[in-house]
């Protein structure tokens, strides 16, 4: 096997995870563009997060706020020691192990969390409504021994369990079993010999939402859970003590594991967090949590500015936005209802969290934003040279994280080339840096010798007063080889009718090329999207017929 990265001495017993790393020539190119970025070869994010803000002084302070509980710094390193008393003595676990973590966003997930690195382990986060064979998939992947899951979420897992036979221990906790978590803890003390982890030993196994098919295994160090506390929140973001984060995404996607979770705790201020944080529930969490941060989704977003009075959003300082790009109508509508610029923050699965994006008072509507401090990122031609400004290309970007997929060679050489971790996204810059976004690579349509941005039909379409929502993809078709197709959620869906459909046609016509209009439109009652609430375009592509 063709050598490695040159990598510091493991401190897991068990070695399925660095085995398992792509090879050297398959790394992405690794680089450290802040002092910040630089950490000493013994590194446990765990400890680093939780036992040191303790001991800097902040137990006392706020640190996860759910319902009507609140939990301190110190209360969450109690609670975590305890977890990895209970992983160790009484499960077997031994550093490098993987541990599945299944729940909603509520305080055990992140106790469980902060147990399993502080012991050594590989957290294997999944999100709630994941069922049996999507778990069972995850469990035989990552050959996961050990599940700690919240009693309610029982069912699919002890299926995925039973066709799944790698996985010998499922620990429930949010209940009162007599071997559930909480009584199991209880018997433990409130301290814990932390591993002393390598910063570059495996720290967690982070599955993609599925936007493109199955979903894959991308593998993070120690260091890299560190490297994006010390990038976009400090550079971008810029966060104070005393701001309360909140927002939708779950903890077991990687937007949500740093809005929610790292970031805030990196800068000693708190988290909110919420089981149920949909659209329509979460101007209320603002409201009464008194919440300043505030991570979603664009489609949130949207939704909030038409069916929330701006009063509700008094005590925000900032919103970030990611997930799927930020359509400029969406920017603006949100900017008008509350006054606060939105962040338009570009990551992936593959990275760990935001690489591009730009501070509020830098951003442009529409753009997404600059690469940040501490990372690189330029437009890519077909022959792999970097593009001329202006032109369209593949997306291209490198820095203290990058993509390293879970034993898939595959994979792993179509995303990294050259050293460049290539998103899948096709952009464009501008001269002075900010890149545009044109879709996904995937989802450029040529029709009739064109090339055809479906987002940016699709934020035309937003602006006319009947859509709600809308996607857009390439349809085959029999003279043009494809067209560009729309599928459509109006308002109200008693318009759908052929007149609808060529008013909309007419609007595109007249607001952006006219070769750019949806040849064909489909109302639909809903997207099919994941559960982080990317629309999953593969799927409309698949049955799409003009």
């Amino acid at each position: 096997m063709t050598d490695r990265p040159a990598l510091s001495p493991s401190a897991h017993i068990d070695g399925f995870a660095r085995a398992r790393l792509p090879d050297a020539a398959d790394w992405p190119e690794m680089f450290f563009a802040l002092p910040e970025l630089y950490y000493p070869p013994r590194l446990n994010a765990g400890v680093e997060l939780l036992d040191a803000a303790v001991a800097k002084g902040w137990g006392g302070r706020p640190c996860i706020r759910f319902g009507k509980d609140v939990w301190t710094y110190a209360d969450l390193l109690d609670r975590a020691n305890r977890i990895a008393c209970v992983l160790v003595e009484d499960f077997g676990l031994v550093p490098g192990n993987r541990v599945l973590l299944r729940a909603a966003n509520n305080p055990m997930m992140v106790a469980c969390w902060f147990a399993v690195l502080k012991a050594g382990g590989i957290a294997v986060a999944t999100m709630p409504l994941l069922r049996a064979k999507e778990l069972g998939y995850i469990l035989t992947k990552a050959q996961v021994t050990l599940a700690l899951c919240d009693v309610r979420l029982a069912e699919e897992m002890e299926k995925a369990k039973s066709d799944a036979t790698v996985c010998r221990d499922i620990a429930y906790f949010n209940g009162d079993a007599s071997d559930g978590i909480e009584k199991r803890m209880a018997a433990k003390p409130a301290l814990f010999d932390n591993c002393p982890t390598a910063a570059d030993d495996v720290a967690l196994i982070a599955f993609t939402s599925g936007t493109t098919g199955p979903a894959k295994g991308t593998m993070h160090f120690h260091r890299d859970v560190m490297a994006i506390c010390d990038a976009f929140p400090r550079y971008v973001l810029k966060p104070q003590s005393d701001d309360i984060f909140t927002g939708s995404p779950p903890l077991a996607f990687t937007f949500g594991l740093g809005g929610l979770v790292t970031f805030p705790m990196r800068f000693g201020a708190s988290t909110l967090l919420a089981e149920r944080a949909t659209p329509d529930a979460l101007p209320q969490i603002i409201a009464d949590g008194r919440a300043t941060v505030v991570f979603t989704a664009p489609t949130a977003y949207r939704a909030m500015t038409e069916n929330a009075p701006a009063a509700a959003f008094a005590s925000l300082r900032k919103g970030v936005s990611a997930g799927e790009h930020l359509p400029k109508p969406v920017f603006e509508g949100w900017e008008r209802h509350t006054g606060i610029r939105l962040i338009d923050g570009l990551g992936a699965t593959e990275m760990l969290h935001i690489f591009v994006a730009a501070a509020p008072e830098d951003m442009i509507a529409g753009a997404t934003g600059r690469a940040i401090p501490g990372y690189a990122a330029c437009i890519l031609d077909e022959a792999g040279k970097p593009a001329p400004v202006g032109e369209i290309g593949r997306l291209a970007v490198r820095g203290p994280t990058g993509c390293r997929y879970l034993d898939d060679v595959e994979r792993q050489r179509k995303y990294v080339q050259n050293g460049w971790n290539l998103t899948g996204d096709a952009y464009r810059m501008d001269a002075q840096g900010y890149f545009w976004y044109q879709a996904r690579t995937d989802d450029m349509i040529v029709t009739a010798g064109y090339n055809v941005s479906g987002p940016e039909v699709e934020s035309v379409l937003l602006d006319h007063p009947k859509v709600r929502e809308c996607a857009v993809v390439g349809a085959p078709d029999a003279d043009r080889g494809t067209i560009v197709k729309a599928f459509v959620v109006l308002r109200d869906m008693r318009h759908a009718a052929p007149e609808t459909a060529k008013e909309l046609q007419d609007f595109v016509k007249a607001t952006i090329a006219p070769y750019k209009y949806p040849r064909a439109i489909e109302f639909v009652p809903s997207l099919p999207r994941t559960e982080t609430g990317k629309v999953q375009r593969f799927r409309l592509r698949e049955p799409a017929k003009p």
